[in-house]
C-alpha cells in the first residue's frame, strides 16, 4: 500500500508537472500569438503608411513638374518679350523720324534741274542716305507699293481714278506717302491712289 501511495503520488506530481508545462506552454502560446498579430498588425500599418506616403511623394512630384513647366514657360515668354523689346525699342524715334525722310524727299522733287539745283540737290540726298542708313540699321524697311495689289493691311487708299489700262484695274497707280516697316512689322500704312 505504501509503494501504491508512493507511486500514486509520484503520478500526482507528474500530472502537475505536465499540466504546468501544459500551461507554460499555452502560455508561451498565447505570447507567441500576441506577439504574431501585434507584428502582423504593424506590418499593416506600415504598408498603410507606405501607401500614404507614396501618394504624398506622388501629389507632390506632380506639383514639382507642373512648377517647373510654368517656369519653364514664363523664362520662353519673358525671354521673347525681352527680344520683342530690343526689337521695337526705337520704334517711336523711328516714326517720329519718318516725317523727316518724307520732307527730303519733297525736297528732292521741288529743286529745279539746273545748274545751281545740282549741288543742293547732291547735298540733300547725301544727308537723306545718311538719315536712311541709320534708320535701316535700326530695322527700317521702305514699302514698294507702285504696281503692286491693293492690299488693305498695308495699304491706306486716299481715293480710287480710273485706271489707263485695265491690268492696272484694282492696283496701286500712285503713291502719296511711303508705307514703312520695322522689323517686319508695318509702322506706317501706305497712302495710295488706287486704279478702278
Amino acid at each position: 500500500m505504501f509503494k501504491k501511495r508512493k507511486m500514486e503520488n509520484k503520478a500526482e506530481e507528474l500530472n502537475i508537472e505536465s499540466n504546468l508545462i501544459d500551461d507554460q506552454k499555452n502560455s508561451q502560446l498565447e505570447n507567441l500569438t500576441e506577439e504574431f498579430l501585434e507584428i502582423e498588425n504593424t506590418d499593416d500599418k506600415a504598408v498603410s503608411e507606405t501607401e500614404d506616403l507614396q501618394t504624398q511623394l506622388n501629389v507632390a512630384n506632380d506639383k514639382y513638374l507642373r512648377l517647373f513647366a510654368e517656369f519653364d514657360n514664363y523664362k520662353r515668354r519673358t525671354s521673347k518679350e525681352r527680344i520683342d523689346l530690343f526689337k521695337s525699342a526705337g520704334k517711336d524715334i523711328v516714326i517720329a523720324l519718318l516725317p523727316a525722310l518724307d520732307d527730303f524727299e519733297r525736297a528732292i522733287k521741288a529743286i529745279p534741274e539746273n545748274d545751281e539745283g545740282d549741288g543742293i540737290k547732291e547735298g540733300i540726298m547725301l544727308v537723306q542716305n545718311k538719315l536712311k542708313a541709320i534708320l535701316q540699321q535700326q530695322g527700317l524697311k521702305e514699302m514698294n507699293s507702285i504696281s503692286e495689289v491693293f492690299d488693305a493691311d498695308l495699304h491706306e487708299a486716299i481715293t480710287s481714278i480710273p485706271a489707263p489700262v485695265d491690268e492696272m484695274k484694282g492696283k496701286i497707280l500712285d503713291e502719296l506717302e511711303k508705307g514703312y516697316y520695322l522689323n517686319d512689322k508695318v509702322i506706317r500704312f501706305a497712302k495710295v491712289i488706287v486704279g478702278a
